[in-house]
Parts: structure tokens; C-alpha cells; sequence
């Protein structure tokens, strides 16, 4: 089955200009001061909110 009519360029680009992709959007963790996605713990400390911090995994060079 064929479309009975052809898409033209320009209506094909317009309809795509929303599909481009965005950069992540990141904040400083209050703790530690590195970047991190927001509402998510930092993987750097750990930390989500006062009074709660994840534990992380830390790399052990022998």
C-alpha cells in the first residue's frame, strides 16, 4: 500500500524540527559541588537530601 500523495520536503523538515535532541539538564550537588541530574542522587557523594545520602561504590586500586 502507497501514499496517495507525496510528503514535500519542506513539510517533512517542519514536522521533524521538534525531533532534535536536547542536552541534560544538571545542577551542582549542595554537597560536594559536582554536577548531577536533579531529583537524583549524586553519583559522586551520594547525596539526595538532607537527612538521606545513598551509598556508593567506591573503586579500590590495589
Amino acid at each position: 500500500m502507497h501514499p496517495t500523495h507525496r510528503t514535500s520536503p519542506g513539510r517533512k523538515r517542519r514536522r521533524r524540527s521538534h525531533h532534535a535532541l536536547r542536552g541534560a539538564h544538571t545542577t551542582l550537588c549542595p554537597n560536594c559541588g559536582e554536577n548531577k541530574l536533579p531529583h537524583c542522587a549524586c553519583a559522586n557523594c551520594g547525596y539526595v537530601r538532607p537527612g538521606l545520602q545513598l551509598k556508593t561504590e567506591t573503586s579500590e586500586e590495589d
